[in-house]
């Protein structure tokens, strides 16, 4: 029985150790991502701000932070925050000069696109070219 304990806190442990390497990945990524925008890399990791700061990026006003409060509303406000989510990634994807699939990517696995954005060095920030209302017409 003894043993079956300390394996099971090794493999916990080792669990903790994998999840910590991959906050640590996620920290770095952003962290570059907003060097390569312009921003203090600082402002990644300080809750609140660095989704202003996000926004900034893409050219929404600050006031915009509040949109991520619509996820308390039942159904429509989770749908509505969706939308606004994923309006947000594509334009965060025109802002590094790429394509709305990219954007889709970003919204769906967020870590590896914004790594990708990070340490790839052909992506070039090239501001905030959008701003405005949602195009549908960018995801097809």
């Amino acid at each position: 029985m003894r043993d079956v304990t300390f394996a099971l806190i090794g493999l916990a442990g080792f669990l903790v150790l994998i999840c910590l390497a991959l906050v640590a990945f996620v920290i770095v990524a952003n962290w570059k991502m907003f060097i390569k925008a312009g921003k203090p890399g600082w402002a990644s990791i300080v809750p609140i701000y660095n989704n202003i700061v996000l926004l900034d990026i893409i050219g929404y006003k600050w006031y915009y932070v509040f949109m991520y409060f619509l996820g308390v509303i039942p159904f429509v406000g989770q749908f509505a925050l969706a939308v606004f989510l994923l309006s947000l990634n594509i334009k965060l994807a025109k802002a590094f000069d790429q394509q709305a699939g990219f954007g889709v990517g970003l919204w769906l696995v967020n870590p590896i696109f914004v790594a990708i954005i990070a340490f790839n060095k052909d992506i070039k920030y090239i501001g905030q070219k959008v701003n405005g209302d949602i195009d549908f017409n960018d995801l097809f």
